[in-house]
């Protein structure tokens, strides 16, 4: 299936018609450059084009009350005059004569796209869409904002697809209001929006913004605000909220839409936002989302005011949403203590609802960040007034990707089928290359481990992307594959699943981070580049696997970024079922540019099928609603936690354990 495109020039044509500084910058020029972005970058030619439709009365009425619709009808037939006045009852707004007859296209659009995906017309998608929609309300235009595109796209798939759990993520930097208020006493609706808050200064100054406003009745805990009270935000603060309080929520709701409020003023350089994440951050929040709802994710632009970031910002996000690598992100380091603040408040605030969180630590003290804030508000200022020139922001334009000529490619014996969407790997004959002795194993052995070092240095070069071996014996061709990748100089990432341990000796230069998760893996927490999380239960835990997948895995993995990914999966007692299996892959896909070898053993064929798929690009199934992990796991991770935090900052998830001063 393909990724859907929805665009249509029309929504270009309104614009401010009188001098209002709070509104010049929402032009039609932020739709033409993404689309003109997508056009030369050639990746409008590979998605689906999906037309646009004008959103019908019942549509807006299934989120804006019937007064509200029929005020704004009237603004096709008003003076400039009449068309200001009515302007001035609403925040941050402007009309035009087109702007209610664009208001319905970028609804319509938002629907086209839900229909297109719950439909499996296509697998995803992103709606090209302006006025965007997320700040306004059932009574009041706001921000922008005519009509709640996304809101009303959450209730149009709920009416129309019987969809019982939908995931709005809000990465604007504004908060978007009007969806909170839509959905506040719905557990249906799981709304997230981190935004720039500076504690109720920066618009829309709403106290019910803050990280404490979870929802009401029975929507309580199905709200949650991640504010930051500072600008200067980087890469490890979004990865950080992501993979700490996103993640093993959504997780945990499962649901079977994921709807994102795409704006992208929260990409570095623009003035509304103010924050340091670089475009490509935006490729793997995307990957990151789209092994939920089997793959079901619809983006539709928000806001976003640098044309350069806003239209690098979206095409990155296409590029992801139709299957191809994020880039290897850039010098991760942990979130900074503004961040970790506002983690560990909302953390918090939300561990009596959902079992994920229920061991996190308290709320930081409100007049910690407080205080820093004054005072970076004061050096600001101070600044200012000493005329000092603020540098330009700079920042380099996302990397290309080449994609290979070889998705995936198989090293299995000739008796085992092929699976679709995959090569099969030629065994090479150069076994003497190989540092294990010819003598010590049979010819088939032999050729398949000098077919793994050989896979390998393919997929370093870009020639292939991934890879998948059955192999006799994991640990000999784990040690045999980590031997030539670091030979070469390359990190590289081997996560293990199940069993017990099966390496024997890992180099002790960083070249090499192992991770393994299983019921019998020994607790090693002052080990940096050799970590062991125990399970309960083993693997086999669906749950326990989820905890210390998002919230240790893959924080390790991301600060390490490893130029190749080594996945075994252990055969026995305690290992994954399919399912988690195929989200784990997917996970870690968004790592190494793609690059990732999985070994099976050979008992374990039947695990061969779904690990191909997800390689091939197909979103892992669903793993439903997941109840609470065993206490027993998750005081085992806290405990690991505490211990890799000295050196691994991603894995922070509280002031506490940073220790230091702000980074």
């Amino acid at each position: 299936m393909s990724t859907a495109l929805v665009y249509d020039e029309e929504m270009t044509r309104y614009k401010l018609l009188w001098l209002d500084p709070d509104c010049e910058i929402e032009r039609p020029e932020r739709l033409t450059a993404c689309y003109e972005a997508l056009v030369r970058s050639g990746l409008a030619a590979r998605c689906a084009s999906v037309p646009v439709r004008q959103a019908t009365d019942d549509d807006i009425l299934l989120i804006h009350c019937e007064e509200y619709l029929e005020a704004v009808k009237k603004t096709p037939y008003m003076s400039l005059d009449d068309l200001r006045e009515f302007t001035l009852q609403y925040g941050a707004v402007y009309f035009h004569p087109n702007s209610y007859h664009c208001a319905t296209l970028a609804v319509g659009a938002a629907l086209q796209l839900v229909d297109g995906v719950m439909t499996g017309r296509v697998r995803n998608g992103m709606a090209l869409v302006r006025p965007p929609g997320h700040h306004s309300m059932r009574r009041a235009a706001s921000g922008f904002c005519v009509f709640n595109n996304v809101a009303i796209a959450a209730k149009y798939a709920q009416q129309k697809y019987g969809v019982q759990r939908v995931l709005v993520v809000d990465w604007d930097i504004h908060h978007g209001q009007g969806v909170q208020y839509a959905f506040e006493d719905d557990p249906s609706v799981l709304y997230f929006s981190w935004h720039r808050y500076e504690h109720q200064k920066f618009w829309p100054e709403l106290r019910e913004s803050d990280y404490d406003s979870v929802g009401k009745d029975k929507g309580a805990g199905f709200n949650i605000n991640v504010p930051w009270n500072k600008v200067g935000m980087q890469n490890s603060d979004y990865l950080a909220v992501f993979c700490h309080v996103l993640l093993p929520v959504a997780y945990e709701f499962c649901p079977e839409l994921v709807l994102v409020s795409a704006g992208f003023d929260s990409a570095i350089g623009d003035p509304e936002g103010e924050m340091c994440a670089t475009p490509d951050i935006f490729a793997h929040l995307t990957h990151l989302l789209m092994n939920l709802a089997e793959g079901k994710l619809c983006a539709v632009l928000e806001g976003g005011y640098n044309l350069t970031s806003l239209s690098q910002s979206v095409c990155v996000t296409v590029q992801t949403l139709l299957g191809d690598p994020p880039p290897r992100p850039a010098k991760l380091q942990g979130p900074c203590q503004s961040a970790l603040e506002s983690i560990q408040c909302v953390r918090a605030a939300h561990r009596k609802y959902w079992s994920c969180l229920r061991h996190a630590a308290e709320a930081a003290p409100a007049e910690v960040s407080t205080k820093r804030c004054k005072l970076e508000e004061k050096e600001r200022e101070e600044k200012l007034q000493r005329g000092e020139a603020v540098d330009a922001v700079t920042w380099p334009e996302p990397e290309k990707y080449v994609a290979p000529p070889v998705r995936t490619a198989v090293v299995i014996p000739e008796h085992v089928t092929c699976p679709d969407g995959c090569k099969r790997f030629s065994l090479s004959p150069h076994a003497d290359s190989l540092s294990a002795k010819k003598e010590d194993f049979d010819s088939d052995a032999v050729s398949t481990l000098s077919s793994l070092t050989a896979l390998v240095g393919k997929l370093l070069k870009n020639e292939i992307r991934n890879g998948l071996a059955l192999v006799r014996d994991i640990s000999v061709a784990l040690e045999t594959v980590i031997t030539h990748t670091t030979t070469l100089k390359q990190r590289v990432l081997v996560v293990c699943l199940g069993g017990i341990g099966v390496l024997s000796h890992l180099p002790e230069d960083g070249t090499t981070l192992r991770v393994h998760i299983s019921k019998e893996a020994a607790e090693e927490p002052k080990r940096q580049h050799n970590v062991s999380m125990r399970l309960k239960n083993g693997c086999g835990d669906t749950s326990g696997l989820a905890q210390a997948t998002l919230g240790l895995l893959l924080p390790l993995a991301y600060e390490y970024d490893p130029a190749l990914v080594l996945l075994a999966r252990i055969p026995g007692a305690g290992s994954p079922g399919d399912g988690a299996w195929q989200q784990l892959t997917g996970l870690l896909q968004g790592l190494a540019r793609g690059r990732m070898l999985v070994l099976v053993q050979e008992d374990d064929k039947a695990f061969v099928k779904p690990t191909a798929s997800s390689l091939s690009g197909s979103p892992a199934p669903s793993l439903g609603q997941l109840p609470a992990p065993v206490d027993e796991d998750v005081e085992a991770l806290e405990r690991l936690r505490g211990g890799l935090q000295a050196h691994w900052m991603l894995v922070r998830t509280s002031v506490q354990e940073s220790g230091g001063e702000d980074n």
